[in-house]
């Protein structure tokens, strides 16, 4: 879509020029609007045409059957899905009582821009009814990133060239239908009607609907109120019904004239709460709203991303493509990941309802890099959600006959909702990905006050669940048996090389975390010899290697398997996992998304330069790429090994996987990892950024930047510390800035440096090592070239 003449690049916009309804979907996708508490897909505000009419709360689902064929023990009974909940966002216009419906009459005009500073999506048309009366519409939406459980549009009408009779309705709808499910299974299974009436009203302007949902017992309440400014004569009435809240305003505009209307939308949701306390919440949150008025919440709105912003914006400059992509990425991160208190970040963030809205391991490894050192108050109310599900992952380890947590593959609620075990139950990489997260942000902030309570229970409890999983072997080595890493096209594998690197660091840090808070280990049953089990194992973790072939295997004896047929897999096959069966996939030497690769970007100390080089070349002939996980993680090695143009080609496949539906199911809502992995693959390709820590301690960040033909600057900012450390790397040197606090140590291509506050600290880059060949890819599975600005 960003390469279409509709979508001009813009810096700190996504603007659509003209409406093209064969793209309704994708474009309800990419200009989404969402806190991570509330979601609105960007559908017209007349309601239709509509791809899909998702509105999401963050959390609300309904239960569904996991059939099976054979029965197995340790199967999920049930599976939770994300519905679309009550609608606030419809306002229905009728002119001279024909409806506007951009399918009708003549739209003359159309725009719609997404704001990344302002964090409002602004749309103006100017449509002729059949009847020939033109009208000029202009809509402003938000969802509060400040008081998250409002969402509110400023809606305006004028007419252009004569009198017109205007009648707006706008309504909070429950049940809308909803498109046929798709027979892709990535897509979410569709529910009939999941909410079920419990109370309606309405009063003055406004009305509201509570309902309930069956299975998962959950408590709904929209509320909506209005401040209506017309002429004299404008009438205004409310009524409800069940399933529909609706307010009427009634106006006849001279030439001149307008009709403007703030509406107001609160929620409010609980599946513990009463119905009353979930009502009179929604209530309060409106009332509030009303009470601020729409200017100042767009003010707040404006603060809370300046804010943002002055930290987290990454400035390019060479491509203005992906400078516009970058952006758009860290605005639609932020807006999953900004108000999650309590709750998971799902895989589709809020813009739809792809992957039934599972949270999955991505949240983890992709997603809370980017919000620890942007956001990092987001990034610990995620891992506080992981914290709340811990009593559900310790019971699901026991039903495993394992102990400490086995924390689920996907899951809404914290259950385990896989009910394809290889994938689900064998994927326990999930619980190092949980507890590296915890390192990484205890690292980067030094909340001491988390770690001693929720990181420290989570290090334990991941802990124990690779003591119990692994063994020593008859050679003394800790393997790791029978599980499935991030390559989904392998499965239930021994000594998957990703898993057992990261359980090693886990152990590590579980061990260390309760040595230094050891009143709290010890009220968590931790010991010494406990301990001193997690370091042993640690040390004497099998890594596989394959001597004859130089270079690590993806997982033990994975080498060895026959080299899937690339040359005859055509184009339309991808997906493999749409038109292969699993079995074959699993036994051949076929990669869907990076897995060694991503080993060595998480875990760098365990590889030398050499390895790196040799390991990358291998794994680039077998990767496909039917993840959109993969682009990045793939961008970040081929920078590191010297592979620059390949690492651009990477960049711009992260950067517009949403922007130009790569993987054609932007529909069903954005690839939040992917976008996050834009922010990685700058910060830690270009500019070669680690945060595995020094081992005395010193230094939490090294940097190793250095950038392509084409690029002349690149900035970007991390949060560490409560400190702002601000880099902007040339293609001869790069300045160091820290904006605010004490000196901090870091590493400048393995070199230690001190940047202190206000004082640039500029270091020349030194010349890159010569690369090599550049590797090959599978047929047909080349990553396009890509150009900068024309060239």
């Amino acid at each position: 879509m960003i390469e279409h003449p509709n979508f001009p690049t813009e810096p700190w916009c996504l603007r659509e020029t003209a409406l093209d309804l064969n793209r309704l979907a994708q474009t309800e996708s990419v200009f989404a609007l969402s806190n991570g508490h509330i979601g609105w897909r960007a559908n017209l505000d007349e309601g239709e045409p509509h791809a899909l009419p998702g509105s999401y709360l963050n959390g609300v689902f309904e239960l569904r059957p996991l059939p099976y064929a054979e029965a197995g023990y340790g199967y999920p009974e049930s599976g939770q899905t994300v519905i679309n909940v009550t609608n606030g966002k419809p306002i229905r216009l009728l002119v001279d009582d024909e409806p506007f419906d951009v399918r009708y009459g003549e739209l003359t005009s159309h725009e719609r821009r997404l704001d990344f500073r302002t964090g409002l999506l602004h749309r103006t048309a100017e449509w002729v009814s059949p009847a020939g009366r033109d009208v000029r519409v202009t809509s402003t939406r938000m969802v509060s990133l400040v008081q998250r459980s409002i969402a509110a549009i400023c809606y305006e009408v004028e007419p252009l060239s004569g009198p017109v009779r205007i009648v707006v309705q706008s309504e909070i709808i429950a049940n809308e239908q909803l498109p046929r499910p798709s027979g892709d299974p990535r897509v979410a299974a569709v529910l009939e009607s999941p909410l079920v009436h419990a109370e309606n009203a309405a009063h003055g302007a406004g009305a509201g609907l509570v309902h309930t949902v069956a299975g998962s017992a959950q408590i709904v309440a929209a509320v909506m109120d209005h401040v209506v400014d017309g002429p004299p004569g404008t009438s205004v009435e409310a009524v409800s019904f069940p399933d529909l809240g609706r307010t009427t305003i009634t106006v006849t505009l001279e030439p001149g004239q307008r009709l403007r209307l703030i509406k107001m939308v609160g929620y409010g949701w609980s599946g513990s709460r009463s119905l009353p306390a979930v009502w009179d919440q929604a209530d309060a949150a409106l009332a509030g709203a009303m009470h601020t008025g729409w200017d100042e919440l767009c003010a707040e709105q404006r603060a809370f991303l300046d804010k943002f912003w002055a930290c987290a914006d990454v400035e390019l400059d060479g491509d203005t493509r992906i400078q516009q992509a970058a952006r758009f990425a860290l605005f639609q991160v932020l807006q999953a990941g900004a108000r999650v208190e309590g709750r998971a970040i799902p895989a589709k963030g809020l813009t739809g309802p792809g992957y039934d809205g599972h949270t999955f391991w991505d949240t983890e490894t992709f997603v809370l890099p980017v919000l620890t050192y942007t956001s990092p108050d987001a990034a610990a109310h995620a891992l506080r959600w992981r914290h709340t599900t811990l009593p559900l992952a310790l019971d699901r380890a026991g039903q495993l006959g394992l102990q400490g947590a086995a924390f689920p593959w996907r899951t809404i609620r914290g259950e385990e909702c896989s009910a394809y075990w290889p994938a689900g139950a064998a994927a326990f990489h999930i619980n190092a990905d949980i507890a590296a997260a915890v390192v990484r942000y205890v690292r980067a902030t030094g909340d001491l006050a988390f770690e001693r309570t929720v990181g420290l229970d989570l290090l334990v409890h991941t802990a124990r669940l690779w003591r119990s999983l692994g063994h020593h072997d008859g050679r003394g080595r800790f393997r790791i048996d029978g599980v499935t890493g991030p390559d989904e096209y392998s499965a239930v594998a021994d000594n998957n090389v990703y898993t057992n690197l990261m359980a090693q660091q886990n152990l590590g840090a579980a061990a260390d975390c309760a040595t230094r808070h050891h009143e709290g280990a010890g009220k968590l049953g931790v010991d010494a010899e406990e301990i001193a089990s997690w370091r042993d194992a640690a040390a004497a973790m099998f890594i596989p290697y394959d001597d004859a072939l130089g270079v690590h295997p993806q997982a033990e004896g994975f080498t060895g398997h026959k080299v899937w047929d690339f040359a005859a897999t055509t184009d339309a096959e991808y997906p493999l996992l749409l038109h292969f069966p699993y079995f074959d996939l699993y036994r051949k030497q076929v990669v869907k998304q990076a897995d060694l690769v991503l080993a060595m970007q998480l875990r760098p100390d365990a590889f030398s330069q050499e390895q790196k080089a040799r390991n990358f070349a291998y794994y680039e002939a077998l990767t496909v790429r039917d993840s959109s996980l993969s682009a990045c993680v793939q961008m970040v090695l081929a920078a590191e090994v010297g592979q620059l143009g390949l690492a651009d080609d990477y960049l711009a496949e992260t950067a517009l996987m949403d922007l130009d539906d790569l993987e054609h199911n932007t529909e069903n809502g954005l690839h939040i990892a992917s976008l996050a992995g834009v922010w990685t693959a700058l910060t830690a390709g270009y500019g070669g950024m680690r945060d595995t820590g020094m081992p005395d301690g010193g230094a939490v960040l090294s940097f190793a930047p250095r950038l392509p033909p084409g690029l002349s600057r690149l900035a970007f900012g991390v949060l560490v510390g409560g400190r702002t450390l601000r880099l902007e790397i040339t293609p001869l040197a790069a300045s160091y800035v820290l904006r605010n606090g004490k000196p901090m140590e870091i590493l400048h291509h393995g070199q230690p440096v001190t940047v202190t506050n206000g004082e640039p600290l500029v270091c020349p880059i030194p010349d890159a090592p010569a690369a090599g060949p550049r590797p090959t890819q599978p047929a047909g599975r080349v990553p396009r070239r890509h150009s900068r600005d024309g060239h």
